[in-house]
């Protein structure tokens, strides 16, 4: 074993902390990585977005809407789709997945009262209309909220 051998450990991490313009021997002296001149060689670069005192693309381009960062996307279900189960079938996300009612759940799945229902069902997804919901217990089934 000699020192042109020596590694470090399997897994073991490299540190980043390279220690710039410590000589030319270290490969990244003199201009430590910045080039020769030039405002981004010098200490109080411009900020990200400065384009040089014109106005920047950010503050050119029209500003349009509000995105509410809590909006939820519900998908709605209506009654009468949910009429090609079984009586007495259990409906869940994952079944009206499978059926090709839904593609996407996203943030949650409503049950609306459009349409007729016929059949006895077990329903459980995250919300329902109150009318819906009158109409699935009408028929002897269950609407629950998971």
């Amino acid at each position: 074993m000699d020192l042109s051998n020596l590694a470090g450990a399997d897994g073991s991490k490299t540190s980043n902390n390279f220690r710039r313009g410590r000589g030319h021997g270290s490969g990244n002296g003199k201009t430590a990585g910045k080039g020769h001149k030039g405002q981004k060689a010098r200490s109080g670069a411009p900020r990200i977005g400065f384009e040089g005192g014109q106005m920047p693309l950010y503050r050119r381009l029209p500003k349009k809407g509000f995105k509410c960062p809590s909006h939820k996307e519900i998908v709605e279900v209506h009654l009468s789709e949910l009429e090609r189960f079984e009586d007495g079938s259990e409906v869940t996300i994952e079944t009206l997945r499978e059926a090709g009612i839904i593609k996407n759940p996203r943030d949650g799945v409503k049950v609306l009262s459009g349409g007729e229902l016929t059949k006895k069902l077990t329903v459980k997804v995250n919300a329902f209309s109150a009318s819906a919901k009158e109409k699935i217990e009408a028929l002897g089934g269950t609407a629950e909220v998971i």
